[in-house]
């Protein structure tokens, strides 16, 4: 019978998605306005303003896609996972509080791409260690609870935040670029540099107190030994480095070897576009769809508290369903959005995509990452899963790249999401042949995972500490 309590690791493991989830809130929120005021004050158009704030995000994706491999198969090294996640963590932190320092809309776009890179590497780093907190029978429940809680618990910096942007400086006085009339009530309120930077302090702090459990109760369970042929020799860092990239190599054979992860990922990469990249643009297509800044703000909130109780639930329906069969409802659930989203053109319909995308947005998330650390070696975690996060950031990459380049040579941002639901559809598809794939040879992987486990001495009580 499966224990209904969370251990200790599981629930500290649970609880960095809460303080990550703050980052990725303000992230996709007071970022982004934070940047149209910078935009604004350079007298740069709305057009532009999004077409650069989704070249970053496109930026931001390809770096992660180039080092991700790097970081996750050194990661994989016994002793490394830790350190390497809290350093990245802890940059990130930083960067969230630099970046309510008014500045350039250049150099503030520069220092968002590299905050935004290591919260993407201390991530991958995060979602490899849910393979030593818990056992398998058990991913798809902690997974969705990561998310679900992570949704709630983003809310409430995130809520401090707008209150002290929305109501603590309406006596602030800034005028309009454009117009040069003077601002008063929320929008000068809004305008206000130095409630951002309380506000990203606030985040950031909530961010590193939520990782301080999680770094203390870690014990990387599975690991490559840093020794030579078995010598007994530890490898030095920048020797463990250079072997870094040589095996690199060898995870793209393994995986080449089993159609069915390779498949997977190739799945992920397409139906994930349609979730990273809403997620990446949701506060800028908002306003081109012309819902003002506080219906966005709130439609938010909206999206996270409906998305808890769903990334829960769909987690249930897994247990007695499958993931295989849920993962696939929520690929169909983000073709409608993806293609409502096309047709747009009122406020009303803008809330018929906020429910709709917090109803799947939790469950096709933490479904996709379970599924995965079931069908991959577990003493691959760190280079697979950054296989993983890879493909989902190189999708995000393409979504926010095309839907940049088409809005804003179209002037129409409803035409730059035809793309996304192209990619949501193909990759259905081609998650069915995954599916079949990984079916025909989930017992090798199963068999080479026992012996792992064997050699290790490990067993269920491992996980109940």
């Amino acid at each position: 019978m499966e224990k209904k309590k969370l251990t200790k690791k599981e629930l500290c493991w649970i609880l960095y998605d809460v303080g990550n989830s703050a980052f990725t809130m303000v992230s996709v929120s007071l970022f982004a306005l934070f940047f149209g005021n910078l935009t604004d004050q350079a007298m740069i158009s709305a057009t532009d303003s999004n077409a650069f704030w989704s070249y970053a995000a496109s930026i931001v994706t390809l770096i992660a896609v180039l080092i991700g491999p790097l970081v996750g198969t050194l990661s994989d090294y016994k002793g490394f996972k830790k350190p390497m996640f809290l350093i990245m963590t802890l940059l990130g932190v930083i960067g969230c509080i630099l970046l309510g320092v008014p500045m350039n809309f250049v150099g503030w776009l520069i220092l968002f791409v590299i905050c935004k890179v290591c919260y993407n590497g201390a991530l991958m780093i995060y979602d490899s260690m849910l393979i030593d907190t818990t056992s398998m029978d058990r991913t798809d429940k902690i997974s969705s609870y990561g998310y679900a809680f992570g949704y709630i618990g983003s809310l409430v910096p995130f809520l401090i935040g707008i209150a002290i942007c929305a109501f603590g400086f309406t006596s602030y006085e800034v005028f309009d670029p454009l117009t040069g009339e003077a601002l008063t009530g929320m929008d000068a309120s809004l305008a206000c540099p130095w409630g951002y930077l309380i506000c990203f302090i606030i985040n950031a702090l909530w961010w590193l107190a939520f990782t301080i459990p999680l770094f203390k109760t870690y014990k990387q369970t599975y690991f490559i030994e840093r020794d030579n042929n078995g010598q007994g020799k530890v490898k030095s860092t920048f020797k463990a480095i250079g072997d870094s990239y040589k095996r690199i190599w060898d995870v793209f054979k393994f995986a080449r070897k089993h159609a069915g992860i390779i498949l997977f990922l190739i799945a992920f990469f397409l139906y994930i576009d349609g979730v990273y990249s809403i997620i990446e643009l949701a506060i800028k297509v908002a306003e081109s769809f012309g819902v003002g800044q506080i219906d966005s703000l709130i439609a938010l909130v909206a999206v996270q508290v409906i998305a808890c109780p769903c990334a829960i639930g769909i987690s249930y329906l897994s247990k007695k369903f499958g993931n295989v069969k849920m993962i696939f409802v929520c690929i169909l659930g983000y073709l409608f959005i993806t293609t409502f989203a096309i047709f747009i053109n009122n406020n009303w319909m803008f809330w018929i995509l906020a429910v709709a995308v917090g109803m799947f947005q939790g469950g096709i998330q933490s479904l996709s990452r379970s599924y995965f650390a079931q069908i991959i070696p577990k003493n691959k975690s760190g280079e697979l899963f950054s296989l993983f996060d890879a493909f989902g950031k190189g999708a995000s990459f393409i979504g926010t790249l095309l839907f940049g380049i088409i809005s804003q040579a179209t002037g129409s941002s409803n035409l730059g999401i035809i793309p996304l639901a192209c990619l949501v559809l193909v990759g259905g598809v081609v998650f069915i042949f995954s599916v079949i794939a990984n079916k025909k040879s989930q017992h090798f992987i199963d068999e080479e995972n026992n012996k792992i486990d064997k050699e290790l001495n490990i067993n269920e009580k491992s996980f109940s500490e």
